[in-house]
């Protein structure tokens, strides 16, 4: 198996895209663009991780480069260009942010399949989409926190005010006050995906205004260690976070991406593939939940288990009425079940949710 781990500087690596076919037997080669550390231990790292299950799947077919912490803006498309002249066929762009930059180079690089996690532009056909229903498994993980907080007080680190992160928000409070209908959700928004520094200091925050559980919508483990000294519950965040289990880590949510690279990667190679907008959740295997730990008692085990397997089996959405706005308006009555373009675009707070979402 060969693996090149670099990041690309300068488009003199080669010309056109000729290293994308230079030969038929050279490798099929598959670029990731990162927007943080592969040791975040977070979301770039289950990222990575699906990119060394391709390399394990394919063998000496296929060779992949990366490049990690690349900011989400202009600099994006360099890196992306360079991957391409540098011989890349395949580009997988792992983070909301890179969306523009993404088509702007799938416009000028036809023959190259590109791959954008959790955005919806597909201006061009060589160009698709994928995400997870993240909301699934904060559903689970409310539901969870709900029964666990004695200050009826949940922090949330919230990362970009995008609709990714304000669907999670609404569905891990609308599960914990499911359970619990005294809980308060405080939000803090960090605007970041991982900065450890700020992250902890978020985390800090939340603790001193009375939370005794933390979640977040962020990569790094400072919450964690954070959480570790007040003596709160937490929960892994993207990947499973294992080294703060039993506490202050008692389950987590998982992201799942190897499945699908493998699987994108192969149609790709095969000539099968072909432009698609993914968005898988539990049952797809795409979102797991992390091992609950002894800290959770065992009834709330037993009920959180139960809940994840009715969402992996299609019989609960989490998304289900009666539900309000924020300002009591009805939203969904009993019974309705959330569409996927509201939940696609959603910008608003549930009822219950105080404090505004920011501009």
């Amino acid at each position: 198996m060969r693996t090149l781990t670099r990041l690309l500087a300068g488009a003199a690596l080669a010309t056109g895209i000729a290293g994308a076919a230079s030969a038929q037997d050279d490798p099929f080669t598959v670029g990731f663009v990162y927007v943080g550390p592969t040791g975040d231990f977070g979301w770039t790292y289950e990222h990575d991780q699906g990119r060394l299950a391709v390399e394990e799947e394919y063998g000496d077919a296929v060779e992949t480069v990366f490049a990690e912490s690349v900011p989400e803006g202009p600099d994006a498309e360099r890196v992306i260009t360079q991957m391409i002249l540098g011989g890349a066929d395949m580009i997988f762009t792992t983070s909301f942010g890179y969306g523009e930059a993404t088509n702007a180079v799938a416009a000028q690089f036809p023959d190259v399949y590109f791959e954008h996690a959790t955005g919806y532009l597909r201006e061009h056909p060589n160009v698709s989409t994928y995400s997870a229903r993240f909301y699934e498994g904060r559903a689970v993980i409310g539901h969870i926190a709900g029964h666990m907080t004695e200050s009826n007080i949940i922090g949330y680190i919230a990362s970009y005010p995008i609709p990714e992160v304000i669907r999670g928000i609404n569905s891990a409070y609308l599960h914990a006050r499911a359970v619990n209908p005294d809980v308060e959700f405080r939000v803090v928004w960090a605007y970041t995906w991982f900065d450890p520094a700020a992250e902890g200091e978020a985390a800090q925050a939340l603790i001193d205004a009375g939370a005794d559980v933390i979640m977040q919508h962020t990569d790094s483990t400072a919450p964690q260690a954070i959480a570790e000294e007040a003596g709160v519950i937490t929960f892994g965040q993207a990947s499973d976070m294992y080294q703060f289990a039993p506490r202050p880590r008692v389950s987590s949510i998982i992201d799942d991406w190897a499945p699908y690279y493998i699987r994108r990667v192969g149609e790709a190679m095969e000539g099968t593939w072909e432009q698609a907008d993914t968005w898988d959740g539990i049952g797809a295997g795409m979102v797991g939940i992390g091992e609950m730990t002894d800290a959770i008692p065992e009834e709330v085990r037993a009920s959180a288990t139960e809940l994840m397997e009715r969402i992996a089996s299609g019989e609960y959405h989490p998304f289900t009425g009666p539900i309000n706005m924020q300002d009591g308006s009805a939203w969904l009555a009993e019974g309705e079940i959330a569409d996927d373009g509201t939940l696609a675009g959603m910008d608003f707070y549930v009822e219950g949710i105080t404090g505004e979402i920011p501009n």
